[in-house]
């Protein structure tokens, strides 16, 4: 993994922290970020540091760890729950606040092994998930945000004040700019040919010239031959190194 997940632990006896912590130093994942006694300091604490995840004591004086889990889930960004207790009567109830797991103590060293490989394939997926669609183009259209792999995008070409978007098995159709949509691609290898034309470059299959040191361009599984102009012709070479 790449990447910590930042912990807090919440218990109101300072040995349960300390025994935690020390098992969970064997993860090196794992980056303890914070420590809290209570219920009231836990918020507090989850608020300012922003955890990934906390391991929550029941049995607390004043604000319980039930009391304390309810007002978790009602921030923006609450934080996964592990719930840690001497009580295995709590368990049904821990998991109505959506807890990843319901640990007993004394802790049980297999068990946690187990809760933590949970905990990063649950929030590493997360991550891999929104990265999936973060490097995807996202295009509206009336049945919502359609999610386009760029890789399986041949051209784009300005039509009407709308750009069509050619993939290798489907056209759409995006209501924003040639060149917003350029702007959005430039870490793939898009290219400008024409005023009105963007290309992928990995597709692009013959080059021909045609007149006034304009040339036509062709991608691959496409009939249509695409305008370049002149302007263009030289650093399109260039890009693809002939």
């Amino acid at each position: 993994m790449n990447r910590t997940i930042k912990t807090l632990i919440v218990d109101d006896e300072k040995l349960n922290r300390e025994e935690l912590i020390y098992l969970l130093n064997n993860f090196p994942n794992i980056e303890i970020v914070g420590q809290a006694n209570s219920g009231e300091a836990c918020i507090m604490e989850t608020m300012k540091k922003k955890p990934d995840l906390v391991f929550l004591d029941v049995e607390m004086p004043e604000m319980d760890g039930m009391e304390t889990a309810a007002s978790l889930k009602e921030l923006k960004h609450p934080p996964l729950l592990v719930f840690a207790t001497a009580y295995p009567q709590f368990a049904v109830q821990a998991f109505r606040y959506e807890a990843i797991d319901y640990l007993l103590k004394p802790y049980d060293e297999k068990h946690l092994e187990q809760t933590i490989s949970r905990i990063e394939k649950t929030l590493f997926h997360v991550e891999e998930k929104e990265q999936e669609v973060a490097n995807k183009l996202g295009i509206e259209n009336e049945d919502g945000v359609i999610y386009v792999d760029p890789t399986e995008i041949l051209y784009l070409q300005s039509v009407d004040k709308q750009v069509k978007i050619v993939t290798k098995s489907k056209i759409f159709f995006s209501k924003k700019t040639l060149k917003d949509l350029e702007k959005r691609l430039s870490t793939f290898r898009f290219f400008r040919i024409h005023k009105s034309y963007v290309i992928n470059l990995h597709y692009v299959s013959k080059l021909t010239p045609w007149f006034n040191g304009a040339y036509n361009l062709q991608v691959f599984g496409r009939n249509e031959s695409l305008p370049v102009s002149r302007n263009y012709v030289k650093p399109l070479r260039e890009q693809l190194e002939l």
